[in-house]
C-alpha cells in the first residue's frame, strides 16, 4: 500500500495532534485540582502501574505478530524462537533484576537460534 506526500504529511499532522493532548491530558486534567489524599493516591497509583502495563502490551504485541506471521507462512519454528527468547528475557528479569541484561540475553538467544536455522 503506497501513500502519496499529502496523506504522509495529513497523518504525520494527526499523529502528532495525538501524542500532544495524550501528553498534555495530565496535565489539563489536573489544573485547579487541591491537593488531596485522593489526587496524590491516583498519581501514585499511576506511576507505579502504567509503564510496567505499557511495556508488558508493547512486548506482548511484537510476539504476537512474530508468532502469528509465521505461523500464517507455516514457519513454527520462528515463532518457537521468538517465545523462548522472551522466555529467557523474563527469567533473567525476574532472577537478576538488570533490564539491560535481561534484554541483551533474549537478544543474544534469539538472534542464536536464527543463525542456527537459517544455517541447518
Amino acid at each position: 500500500m503506497k501513500i502519496d506526500s499529502g496523506e504522509a504529511l495529513l497523518l504525520t499532522v494527526v499523529m502528532a495532534i495525538v501524542i500532544f493532548f495524550c501528553r498534555a491530558f495530565p496535565f489539563l486534567f489536573f489544573i485547579g485540582k487541591k491537593q488531596g489524599h485522593k489526587t496524590e493516591a491516583f498519581i501514585g497509583f499511576i506511576e507505579k502501574v502504567v509503564p510496567p502495563l505499557a511495556m508488558t502490551v508493547l512486548a506482548l504485541n511484537a510476539i504476537s505478530s512474530v508468532i502469528y506471521e509465521n505461523i500464517k507462512q507455516d514457519n513454527f519454528w520462528q515463532g518457537g524462537f521468538a517465545l523462548a527468547a522472551a522466555a529467557v528475557t523474563v527469567i533473567l528479569h525476574l532472577w537478576r533484576r538488570n533490564i539491560l541484561l535481561s534484554i541483551f540475553c533474549g537478544t543474544a538467544v534469539y538472534m542464536a537460534f536464527n543463525s542456527m536455522y537459517v544455517h541447518l
